[in-house]
């Protein structure tokens, strides 16, 4: 098929580049610059992830500072590359759950952030710790903080209790960074059909996720395109955008191994009979427009 744009919600390629010394520009990871550029346009939201159980908090926020600058750096080095890129933050621990952190992470080019990762924390519950715990006051505070600077609030990884508390009181666009049907593989890592509704009635933006276990079935093209096709049957043809997780420690579903085999999604659904049109507003326009970026 004609070259397609692309446009990816979530990757670990950050923290993998931290950890090893790699560049942005080429890893032997599953994602990098090189490797994005094959794509016209193209965009990519990059994660600030630790793992932070048991650490300060001051050693996480510490953290998230290196992977911000290391960002600046590769920003400066390939400014056509990493004109349409930008960051996320993975867990408000990494800002110390501190709504007064949100500036700074905003000065660093965060778009968005996770309220949780797999841990609970001081803004909620994770889907999986304290499921049944929603927004505490200072999540609340942080929400409202995060929106007032035009902050993203990303709720992949959060509890049940906690997205509703969040859309109930936001009239902004939720993001869902890199989530699927649970309809489809029922994991609390991926979202209920209503969940998706008031995504959907935000304005915001669904990207599905590539790993084969939030894919469910035998992990096929098929079983991946099904995750799409359930969504769009829901309207979402202005919601449903693509949230890989590369370098998130993920086996690609469909023999999608990296960012260089997109194009072998695109073209399935091509056979599957979506237009050029939906191809494009899934792998590039959604969430290009969210971003400001369309």
């Amino acid at each position: 098929m004609k070259m397609v744009p692309y446009f990816d919600g979530h990757c670990d390629t950050l923290s993998r580049c931290l950890r090893t010394g790699e560049s942005l520009l080429e890893t032997a990871g599953q994602c990098d610059l090189r490797r994005l550029s094959a794509y016209r346009p193209f965009g990519q939201i990059f994660a600030i992830f630790r793992d932070g159980e048991g650490c300060p908090p001051e050693e996480l926020t510490e953290d998230a500072r290196r992977q911000a600058a290391l960002f600046e750096r590769e920003r400066r080095r390939y400014p056509e590359l990493m004109a349409r890129c930008a960051l996320s933050v993975e867990g408000g621990e990494l800002l110390a759950c501190d709504p007064e952190r949100l500036a700074e992470a905003g000065s660093w080019g965060v778009r968005a952030v996770n309220l949780t990762w797999n841990h609970e924390n001081a803004l909620s519950g994770s889907h999986r710790e304290s499921p049944e715990r929603g927004l505490s006051d200072r999540g609340r505070e942080f929400v409202r903080q995060g929106q007032a600077l035009g902050i993203l609030m990303d709720v992949s990884h959060l509890s049940d209790a906690g997205f509703w508390d969040l859309a109930d009181m936001t009239a902004g666009p939720i993001l869902a960074s890199h989530s699927n049907s649970r309809a489809l593989c029922p994991h609390t890592r991926n979202l209920t059909d209503d969940q998706f509704r008031a995504v959907r009635d935000s304005g915001g933006v669904v990207g599905i996720n590539l790993y084969t276990a939030f894919v469910g079935g035998d992990g096929s093209m098929e079983a991946l395109l099904a995750h799409f096709d359930h969504f769009l049957a829901l309207g979402g043809e202005r919601t449903v955008a693509l949230g890989s997780d590369w370098d998130g420690g993920i086996t690609g579903a469909g023999g999608i191994a990296g960012a260089e085999d997109m194009v072998r999604l695109a073209e399935a659904m091509e056979r599957r009979g979506y237009g050029a049109a939906l191809i494009r507003d899934i792998f590039y326009n959604n969430l290009a427009r969210l971003l400001g970026f369309a």
